[in-house]
């Protein structure tokens, strides 16, 4: 999103106190704007395919078509879907992953603060992922091997070190500043390598490579922010 833009804000939740207190949180933002709501997932889809907003805040757990395939549906369907953020009780439910592994670019705590709530949406609508390494990692490693493994694991060996090396960085949840501090690149120049690791896995955002480098096998025990890699 370009700078002095409105966000244009959807919200998928059956219950309706959520849906409130969200719209109330975000709709108080001068830059935010809720465009439209739904309580149940065909209900979203079928809005967000005519109301086509920036950002979908979307609860998992939803009667009928829940909000796993509805984010499935969004991605297959429209050539340029919105940016889905999973609203969830718990991060380390299996729903969050398959959430993820649908097309989410992130996931945010129905406990979280006004302020964290507003902060996640904006850092989704710039085109960044809303990741919680260790959580993503825990939730990767519990599960069993799925098929293609092997095929994802070749496409992360064809990475030159350097775009391995930003892969692993996005696993620690790294923005492209921050890598570019870490290794000493320019932004641009990260951002390039970020392209290119997207492109050789075949994923469409930074949160599928994340899933794609724990499900390859590329990241095991994973690392974090403050440990850096090994």
């Amino acid at each position: 999103m370009s700078e002095g833009t409105t966000v244009r804000v959807f919200l998928a939740d059956d219950e309706h106190l959520v849906r409130t207190a969200l719209r109330a949180i975000i709709s108080a933002e001068p830059d935010l704007d809720v465009v439209g709501e739904a309580e149940t997932g065909a209900d979203a889809v079928a809005q967000i395919r005519e109301l086509r907003p920036d950002i979908v805040l979307m609860d998992v757990r939803m009667p009928g078509l829940n909000g796993i395939d509805a984010t499935a549906h969004l991605m297959r369907s429209m050539p340029e879907p919105p940016r889905v953020l999973v609203v969830t009780t718990f991060e380390n439910d299996d729903y969050v992953y398959d959430a993820l592994r649908a097309g989410a670019q992130g996931f945010l705590l129905k406990r979280a603060s006004a302020a964290e709530m507003v902060h996640a949406v904006r850092v989704v609508a710039r085109g960044d992922s809303l990741l919680f390494p260790s959580a993503v990692r825990d939730l990767a490693l519990t599960r069993k091997q799925q098929e293609g493994n092997m095929e994802l694991r070749t496409r992360v060996d064809r990475l030159t070190a350097r775009e391995q090396e930003v892969l692993r960085l996005m696993t620690a949840g790294l923005s492209n500043t921050e890598i570019a501090d870490r290794v000493g690149l320019g932004a641009e120049t990260v951002k390039t390598h970020v392209a290119r690791v997207l492109a050789k896995l075949g994923v469409r955002d930074r949160t599928q490579a994340v899933i794609a480098a724990y499900e390859s096998g590329f990241v095991g025990v994973g690392i974090t922010r403050s440990e850096g890699p090994r």
